[in-house]
């Protein structure tokens, strides 16, 4: 029986994306008669080993900090890193296909070389551009060095997954050929539906904004994405008590943005913590116009998987980011929603009074987006990874 071994430092039943992601795509490859394993960190209080759902897991390193210390960060990643590959090495066997994520990053560069001459499938499964990223949100240039290494380690590679054609692109760039490069969109959470007005109703309530229009930012609020803009388009709204700007979730950004948004005196900001997978759909669902970012550079290493789950709660769509980027004529040309740079506040606010005021416009994104869903929801990529995972052997050239 084939056997799939993934690699990331996040999985079941914990929930950053990541996580949700992966353990999704196991349990269905697992389902679909594949042997699966996961190699994944350890928690405070987790088994060290278990099987879910068919997916064998194994935690290990030490127990990981979670702290906002660079220096707990680093060591996190760092005895992940170690213990990760060490155990990949023990529990790898000829005719294994290997995938590797990217958290944390570099982590396929680092498994490469390893498994280079061993008789396995190496797919790196590419959610972030690293060092792209970190480059573009840093400005940390000496970083570049790292790219020759990681290029070396994509071309050799069986294939490489990524998310849209802005990242494959960079893929491209670096002499991966064609043929081992394949697009597969990330996807919902498994079972994330819209939820009735009743429980969306409820969410409002108890955020303390009942019957108001509510622009809604839901996940991390980390250097990738350009937020403060966010915070101009509700400066220009100030005087609409109709309208509020709900962030939900944490990250790096979070102490700023409140602090801005106390310092310029916006009550229509309101702040939320992270809601459980469970509470996903009626939180979702209680945004009449969600808002996704992107930085200025980050185009072509991210694409926000915020946008799948919008899409299967059927919520419109206020795009902030590059006029380059592939979000930003794609919720256009869809008719998703409206996109806009960080530089027209002005027109992003008018533009939001106005779909305020246009529920048939609103209905008709909508729709829009329920059909996106139907077309390229989780059932499409899983179809895709097992074609994938189902190939002959494309041997690397060494």
């Amino acid at each position: 029986m084939p056997r799939v071994i993934f690699v990331n430092r996040f999985y079941w039943p914990e929930e950053p994306a990541t996580s949700q992601l992966l353990t999704d795509l196991a349990q269905s490859v697992a389902d679909a008669g594949f042997t699966v394993c996961v190699i994944t960190s350890c928690k405070a209080q987790s088994p060290r080993l278990e099987t879910h759902r068919g997916v064998d897991i194994l935690r290990v390193g030490p127990v990981r900090h979670d702290g906002r210390s660079l220096v707990f960060r680093v060591f996190d990643f760092v005895s992940f890193i170690s213990a990760a590959l060490w155990r990949l090495l023990r529990i790898v066997r000829g005719g294994d296909t290997v995938v590797i994520m990217t958290d944390p990053p570099m982590l396929g560069a680092l498994a490469a070389p390893l498994l280079e001459w061993r008789d396995v499938r190496l797919i790196h499964w590419i959610q972030d551009i690293y060092p792209d990223v970190a480059i573009s949100v840093t400005g940390q240039r000496w970083m570049n060095f790292l790219k020759p290494w990681r290029d070396y380690a994509w071309r050799q590679a069986e294939g490489c997954v990524t998310l849209g054609k802005d990242m494959a692109s960079v893929l491209k760039g670096a002499a991966v050929a064609d043929e081992r490069i394949t697009i597969i969109p990330n996807w919902a959470p498994e079972g994330l539906i819209e939820e009735p007005t009743n429980e969306s109703d409820a969410i409002k309530t108890a955020w303390g904004v009942a019957e108001k229009f509510v622009i809604l930012y839901s996940g991390n609020l980390g250097h990738v994405h350009d937020l403060m803009p966010v915070l101009d388009i509700a400066e220009n709204l100030r005087n609409e008590p109709d309208i509020v700007f709900v962030f939900v979730g944490s990250g790096a950004q979070q102490s700023a943005l409140r602090e801005s948004a106390q310092s310029r005196r916006l009550n229509n900001i309101v702040f939320q913590p992270h809601q459980p997978r469970s509470r996903l759909g009626a939180a979702l669902s209680a945004g009449d116009l969600h808002c996704v970012t992107l930085k200025e550079g980050c185009e072509s290493c991210v694409l926000p998987s915020k946008l799948h789950g919008i899409i299967a709660v059927a919520r419109p769509i206020l795009f902030i980011g590059p006029k380059t980027s592939e979000l930003f004529s794609m919720i256009t040309e869809q008719k998703l929603g409206v996109s806009f740079t960080r530089n027209q506040a002005a027109v992003a606010a008018a533009e939001i009074r106005a779909l305020k005021s246009d529920s048939q416009r609103r209905i008709a994104m909508s729709t829009a987006a329920r059909q996106l869903h139907q077309e390229t929801g989780f059932s499409a990529s899983r179809l895709a990874w097992l074609n994938l995972l189902g190939r002959p052997s494309l041997k690397p050239s060494h």
